[in-house]
C-alpha cells in the first residue's frame, strides 16, 4: 500500500534496535551506509498533488486522475495487464500502462491488492476488506472475526500457502489468519500500527515497511522483528519467478538480489514512489508508480527503469 495522505499513528511499540543510528528528518535522497549493511535510505518524501476523481470508464492516456495511487497486481499471464488501486476505486490497463479505463468499486479506497492465485484476489484499505474469486469481475465482503476494525494499510498474502494472510491493522498492531480470512488473530502490537507495506517471501519470511522503524524482516511468522533497512518504505514486492529479487520504493526504488538481505538503489525518485509489482509471466518485468505521476518500467529485472510512455517497448 501507498499513500500520499494517510499519517502514521504513534505506535504502541517499539522493535529494539541497540546499535540502529537515528536519521535526520525530511531528507529527500537513498543515503548508503559504507559498511557490509550497504542502503540506508531514510525520509521518504511522499508527495503526490491532489487531483480530480475518476469513475468514467473511459481510457485515459497517463496515469489516472485520483488523488492516490495505492496498490497495483500485474496479470499472472500478461505483463502489460495490470490492475491499479486508488482511493477511488480501480483502474485497469491492457496495455503496460500507457492508458488506464476505470474498472470498478467506484469510492473504496484500495490500499492494498494481493493475489495469491490465478483467480483470487484480495482487496483491503481503509474501512473495506473485498474478495474476488474470478479475477476481479465480482466482489465479495469480507468480515472476519478477530480484527480489532478495517482500516487496513498493509495486507498481504503467503505464496506458500494461500490460507494464511497478514493484515496491518492502523494503530493497532498485525494479525494473521490462518484459515483464509475467516478469523484472525494479533501476533505483533509493536509492528503493524504503522506499517504501509508487508510482503511474505517464499521461505516464511515476512518483510514490513513501518514508517517509524523502517524495513522490518519477521523470521517467526510476525512475532519478533529485526530492521533490513533503514527506511520510510511505501512499496514491498517479491519477485515470483526469482523471490531473491525484492523491490522497495520510498524515495526511489532499491533492489534486493539476495532475498532482502541487502539492498542497492536503481531508481532515484525526488517525489517518491510507492506501488510496486512484478510481472508473474516474465520475472525480468517491473512496474512502480511515483508519486510524480508518473509509471516507471523495468524490463531486466528491477535493474534499470524508464517511464512508460507512448515510445514504450511493450
Amino acid at each position: 500500500m501507498a499513500t500520499r495522505a494517510t499519517k502514521p499513528r504513534q505506535p504502541k511499540g517499539r522493535v529494539q534496535h541497540p546499535q540502529r543510528r537515528q536519521a535526520p528528518p525530511r531528507q529527500p535522497r537513498w543515503l548508503y551506509a559504507a559498511a557490509a549493511a550497504g542502503l540506508v535510505a531514510i525520509a521518504v518524501a511522499v508527495a503526490l498533488v491532489a487531483s480530480r476523481g475518476g469513475g468514467s470508464g473511459k481510457a485515459s492516456t497517463g496515469l489516472p486522475e485520483t488523488p492516490d495511487y495505492h496498490s497495483l497486481l500485474v496479470s499472472p499471464t500478461d505483463p502489460q495487464s495490470l490492475l491499479l488501486g486508488t482511493h477511488q476505486g480501480l483502474y485497469a490497463s491492457s496495455d503496460g500502462g500507457r492508458t488506464w479505463r476505470f474498472d470498478a468499486l467506484s469510492g473504496n479506497d484500495a490500499m492494498n491488492l494481493a493475489r495469491p492465485g490465478s483467480k483470487t484476489i484480495w482487496l483491503a484499505g481503509h474501512q473495506v476488506f473485498k474478495k474476488s474469486t474470478d479475477a476481479g469481475v465480482s466482489w465479495q465482503d469480507v468480515r472476519p472475526s478477530g480484527l480489532p476494525g478495517l482500516d487496513i494499510h498493509g495486507f498481504a498474502a503467503d505464496p506458500s500457502d494461500q490460507s494464511t494472510l497478514y493484515a496491518a491493522i492502523a494503530g493497532q498492531g498485525l494479525y494473521r489468519s490462518r484459515d483464509g480470512a475467516r478469523s484472525f488473530a494479533a501476533v505483533s502490537k509493536d509492528v503493524g500500527g504503522n506499517v504501509m507495506a508487508l510482503a511474505v517471501m517464499r521461505d516464511g519470511r515476512v518483510l514490513a515497511g513501518d514508517l517509524r522503524q523502517g524495513l522490518l524482516v519477521s523470521r517467526d511468522s510476525g512475532r519478533s522483528w529485526s530492521e533490513v533497512l533503514a527506511a520510510q518504505v511505501m512499496g514491498i514486492a517479491v519477485s515470483p519467478g526469482d523471490p531473491k529479487r525484492v523491490l522497495a520504493a520510498g524515495d526511489g526504488i532499491a533492489l534486493s538480489t539476495d532475498g532482502g538481505r541487502t539492498w542497492r538503489p536503481v531508481l532515484d525518485l525526488p517525489e517518491g514512489a510507492g506501488p510496486v509489482a512484478w510481472a508473474p509471466s516474465d520475472s525480468r518485468i517491473a512496474y512502480a508508480v511515483g508519486f510524480d505521476r508518473m509509471l516507471y518500467r523495468s524490463a531486466d529485472g528491477g535493474e534499470s527503469w524508464q517511464p512508460v510512455g507512448e515510445d514504450t517497448e511493450g
